[in-house]
């Protein structure tokens, strides 16, 4: 498929944002979030990475770099100087990295269980087990299970796995595990002034509210942090309603 997909953009409002997914996520796989965007205030931009979604066949570089430059890519396309960016868990990260290297572009961020800019780090037994799950399908439903807390349907789990896997080529999905852990940009975005909220699920073990504090309550001095309560690492299909509502308060403060 072409590297340069028609825009995903839902809503025309005048306040401009790009959606950056997780690593099990695409454009089209945010859940019943999507449903509940002002439309009429909003527009928001939903970018697929290289090998997911639009862009499977893609080809690389799987890398934040890479990921940065796509949605500065997609917001010169859309013809939009400003924006602000919407981050899940490993777009978390990515939307730090469009800060880096477009500050001024950059208006606010929504992390929503985000990774922070200066990486994951993983225990040997750790790696190796999210490292099986390009090829092992059980692997991605531990993986989707542990970090919503090992407390939600099995039928959710396995809706889950069956899309990730259908909307994602393997050796993208292997080589982003890792861009999202193992990058560290750090130095280039802690300290910036930019306005940001942090979205940590209640039931979330590894990116939760200890995690967030730790992490991106230190790095960036207008942040605020909201516990999304009985959401774990996935609030946009657990509590969508309350997500939705969470961003555009703090949006609408801010664009």
């Amino acid at each position: 498929m072409s590297a340069t997909p028609a825009p995903h953009v839902i809503g025309h409002g005048p306040r401009k944002v790009i959606a950056l997914h997780g690593w099990f996520g695409h454009a089209r796989g945010w859940g019943p979030y999507a449903q509940h965007i002002n439309t009429n205030d909003y527009s928001v931009a939903f970018l697929d990475y290289r090998g997911y979604g639009q862009r499977r066949g893609s080809g690389g570089p799987y890398t934040m770099a890479q990921i940065a430059q796509d949605t500065l890519a997609l917001a010169d396309q859309l013809g939009w100087e400003r924006f602000a960016l919407i981050g899940h868990s490993m777009g978390g990260m990515a939307i730090q990295h469009v800060l880096a290297d477009a500050p001024a572009r950059v208006q606010a961020l929504v992390g929503v269980t985000p990774v922070p800019a200066g990486g994951v780090p993983f225990d040997e037994a750790g790696w190796a087990f999210f490292s099986s799950a390009a090829r092992e399908p059980a692997a991605r439903r531990g993986i989707i299970d542990l970090t919503t807390g090992n407390r939600l349907t099995g039928t959710w789990l396995d809706a889950m796995v069956q899309n990730s896997l259908a909307t994602s080529d393997v050796e993208a999905f292997d080589a982003y595990l890792t861009a999202w852990a193992k990058t560290d940009f750090l130095d280039r975005v802690k300290g910036k002034t930019t306005p940001v909220l942090v979205i940590a699920g209640q039931h979330d073990p590894a990116l939760g509210e200890a995690t967030c504090r730790a992490t991106w309550m230190a790095h960036y001095p207008n942040a605020e942090l909201q516990v999304m309560a009985n959401a774990g690492h996935y609030p946009m299909e657990e509590t969508p309603v309350a997500l939705a509502t969470a961003i555009e308060s703090f949006l609408g403060a801010h664009l």
